[in-house]
């Protein structure tokens, strides 16, 4: 029983840990999302408190791009995956 015991606990941790990782996978692609269509997008010399319409219309579509490139790397990188 103690074995039974023991495994449950490595296998919550493992969870745990998978977890996390996965948390900082999510901050780190969030965080260069933000970077980059925010250095694409957003003129360096603020001229207004708000985004103007074409600041707008670029940030939803480098957002809505690198959504698209991150899946399909996602994708494909796990149909290259060798199985378990």
């Amino acid at each position: 029983m103690a074995a039974k015991n023991g495994s449950t606990t490595i296998e919550k941790e493992q969870i745990f840990g998978m977890a996390e990782q996965e948390m900082e996978y999510r901050v780190d692609l969030f965080n260069r999302l933000t970077k980059i269509c925010f250095d694409k997008c957003i003129d360096k010399r603020y001229k207004e408190s708000e985004l103007n319409m074409g600041e707008n219309s670029c940030i939803d579509r480098c957002v809505s791009k690198y959504w698209q490139v991150t899946n399909l790397i996602g994708q494909l990188l796990g149909s290259n995956r060798p199985p378990m």
